[in-house]
């Protein structure tokens, strides 16, 4: 499991040019489900996402947690975070999970996190969706999960 994580002011996604979900401040979350991930990485993705200290307090860049600052979380699933392109011109996704898999986990993911009561907004798993964001720093993060 990978997420690319983005500090943002706001963010939101479309499809077919209508908004599916909307955040102020907080995070953008691109979540990328590895073929040898299972449900048993979640709570411990979830768990360091929430308690990251990736949002300033007066001269610390980085002391609070997303749940410090009460703030949003927008997730996009994103396979393409397991392209690889060590070789070749066009990225290989052999490491990404299957689609029917990857639904399930990501689903998962969602379900866990909107029991940490901040608000959770998605995208549509597999719709050709267009992200908008105002970063925040910039201040990106990759979470992996190295088990």
């Amino acid at each position: 499991m990978k997420l690319l994580i983005q500090r943002v002011n706001k963010a939101f996604v479309t499809v077919e040019n209508q908004i599916i979900g909307q955040i102020s401040r907080g995070l953008l979350v691109f979540l990328g489900i590895n073929n040898t991930d299972s449900d048993s990485l979640i709570p411990k993705m979830i768990d360091k996402l929430v308690n990251l200290r990736l949002f300033p307090q007066g001269e610390k860049e980085f002391d609070l947690s997303i749940q410090d600052i009460k703030g949003e979380i927008l997730v996009v699933s994103q396979f393409t975070l397991y392209g690889n392109t060590a070789s070749g011109r066009r990225p290989d996704f052999i490491q990404a999970a299957k689609a029917d898999t990857a639904k399930v986990l990501y689903e998962q993911f969602v379900t866990e996190l909107k029991k940490t009561n901040l608000n959770i907004q998605t995208g549509i798993f597999q719709a050709d969706m267009k992200v908008n964001l105002e970063n925040d720093g910039p201040a990106s993060f990759i979470l992996e999960n190295n088990e």
